[in-house]
């Protein structure tokens, strides 16, 4: 469980670096102009927030994966919470976020399935130390 942990940790970084695509791929340049500055403000907080929730489950899981195996109740909790974030956006990849429309060409689409099996990994792997 530790190795696969650290491993998780180390692909939330891989992470980032799609989520650091995003605005160039989904043109929030253009989309985000035509909306209320406060609005369009709160678009970038809440990524922000997304993202240093990354950052966050990236550290720990690669700098402390032997703690969160542990096992102890604080570790399971934290799992839990990893595992829940995870899987929650891996049911809104297909409920609400479905991007098929922009989607196109082998890479995006590399990437776009790429990461969601990346999610369901992440819900797998740190869901399983959490129980």
């Amino acid at each position: 469980m530790t190795q696969l942990i650290f491993v998780a940790g180390l692909l939330h970084f891989g992470v980032l670096i799609a989520s650091a695509l995003t605005p160039q791929v989904l043109d929030w340049k253009t989309d985000l102009a035509a909306i209320a500055p406060l609005t369009r403000r709160l678009v970038w907080v809440y990524g922000g927030y997304v993202v240093g929730n990354i950052v966050f489950f990236g550290v720990l899981a690669s700098l402390m994966p032997s703690t969160l195996a542990s096992g102890t109740p604080l570790a399971r909790a934290i799992c839990a919470f990893i595992a829940v974030f995870w899987a929650v956006r891996l049911s809104l990849q297909y409920r609400v976020l479905y991007a098929k429309e922009l989607v196109r060409g082998v890479v995006l689409k590399i990437g776009y399935h790429g990461l969601t099996v990346v999610f369901a990994f992440f819900a797998v792997v740190f869901g399983s130390a959490a129980l």
